[in-house]
C-alpha cells in the first residue's frame, strides 16, 4: 500500500509501511535478540539507579552531575526508543513498521544519540576548567551554566533531527521499501528514494561533522590542555589525583566514539557484509548506554561515597521505623 502526496506540483509516493530487514538474515538471530533484551534490562536498571542516586544525594547536586544525569537520561531513553520496538517486531514476527512510526522512531533514536555525544563534550568542558582553571572553576562552571549548556544542546539536537526528518518526508519511495538495518536507520532509508536525495546526503555529512567530528576534536583538544596543565603540577600525588578525575570520562569517550569511527572508516576503506555492519551497529548503540552508569558508579569516588551514604541513611530510617511500628501495635 502506498499513498500519493502532492507537494509543490510534484507527486511523492509514500509507502504505508517499511520492511525492517534487521537481524533476520543473521545466523542464530534469536541469540542476538536474547542478548539485546539482557543489555536493555541492565541499561534500564543501571541508568535509573545512577539518576536516582544523583537526585537523592545532595552532594551530587553540582554542575558536573547535571551533565552525568543528562547522559544517563539520554542513554535510558535512547535504548528505550531502539530496543523494545525491535523486540516487539521479533516476538510478533512482524517486520513491518508504519511510515509515521518509522520516522518517529528515527527522530528519537538519533536525537538521543546526538545528546550522548554532546553530553560527553559538556563533561570534557567541566574537566578542562576544573584542572586548568581550578580557582575559577565554581565561577565558570555552575549549575546555571551547565543547565544552559545542556538546554542549548537539546535545542541543537532537536533542530538537526527535525531538518533530517523533514528532508525524508520529501522523498518518494517507488521501488523497494526494505530497510537494510535493524531499525528505521536514516541512511538506508533515504538511499531507497527514487527522486533526488542529495539534501539528505548533505545532511549526513552535517550530522557526522556536528555530532562526531566537532565534539571529538574539541574533546581531544581539551585533553591536550589537561595534559599540559598536569605537567605543571609538581607533586606526583596531586597529578595522579587530578588524572583519576578524568578516567571515567575518558572511558566513556572511548566506548562511544571508537566503535562509531571504526564503522565509518571500515565502510569507507573495505567492503562490509550487511550482517557485519548491522551487528556492529547494534553493539555500538546498545553497549555504551549499558556500561556508562556502571563505569560512573565504580570509577568515580564521589558517586561511590554518595551510594554508601544513601545506603546508611536508608538503613537508619528502616531501623528507626521498626521500633515505631512495634509501639504503634502495642
Amino acid at each position: 500500500m502506498t499513498s500519493m502526496v502532492s507537494l509543490d506540483n510534484a507527486t511523492f509516493i509514500r509507502p504505508s509501511t517499511f520492511y525492517i530487514n534487521g537481524l533476520y538474515n543473521v545466523p542464530h538471530a534469536k541469540y542476538y535478540y536474547t542478548f539485546l533484551c539482557f543489555v536493555y534490562a541492565v541499561t534500564v536498571l543501571g541508568n535509573s539507579f545512577i539518576m536516582g542516586t544523583i537526585y537523592l544525594a545532595r552532594t551530587l547536586h553540582t554542575a558536573k552531575y547535571i551533565a552525568v544525569f543528562n547522559l544517563a537520561l539520554s542513554d535510558l531513553f535512547g535504548s528505550s526508543a531502539l530496543i523494545p520496538k525491535y523486540a516487539d517486531m521479533f516476538l510478533r514476527e512482524n517486520q513491518y513498521i508504519s511510515y509515521e512510526d518509522c520516522l518517529t522512531s528515527m527522530f528519537f533514536v538519533f536525537l538521543f544519540m546526538i545528546m550522548q555525544s554532546f553530553t560527553l563534550l559538556a563533561l570534557s568542558f567541566d574537566r578542562v576548567i576544573a584542572i586548568c582553571f581550578p580557582l575559577r572553576y565554581h565561577a565558570i562552571v555552575n549549575k546555571t551554566t551547565m543547565t544552559l549548556i545542556i538546554g542549548v544542546m537539546w535545542i541543537i539536537s532537536a533542530t538537526i533531527m527535525s531538518v533530517s526528518i523533514a528532508l525524508v518526508t520529501r522523498l518518494s519511495f517507488c521501488r523497494s521499501t526494505t530497510v537494510g538495518s535493524y531499525f528505521c536507520d536514516h541512511g538506508p532509508i533515504f538511499r531507497l528514494a527514487c527522486n533526488d536525495n542529495t539534501p539528505s546526503y548533505i545532511m549526513v555529512y552535517v550530522f557526522i561533522a556536528v555530532v562526531l567530528c566537532i565534539p571529538l576534536t574539541l574533546i581531544a583538544f581539551s585533553y591536550v590542555c589537561i595534559g599540559f596543565a598536569l605537567l605543571k603540577i609538581s607533586q606526583g600525588a596531586e597529578r595522579i589525583k587530578a588524572m583519576k578525575t578524568c578516567t571515567s570520562h575518558l572511558i566513556l569517550v572511548g566506548m562511544f566514539y571508537l566503535p562509531i569511527c571504526s564503522i565509518y572508516i571500515s565502510a569507507l576503506t573495505t567492503y562490509l557484509h550487511p550482517n557485519t555492519r548491522i551487528i556492529n551497529s547494534v553493539l555500538t548503540q546498545a553497549i555504551p548506554p549499558m556500561l556508562n552508569p556502571i563505569i560512573y558508579s565504580l570509577k568515580t569516588e564521589e558517586v561511590l561515597q554518595s551510594i554508601k551514604l544513601l545506603y546508611k541513611r536508608i538503613k537508619v530510617n528502616f531501623a528507626t521505623e521498626e521500633p515505631m511500628k512495634s509501639i504503634a501495635k502495642n
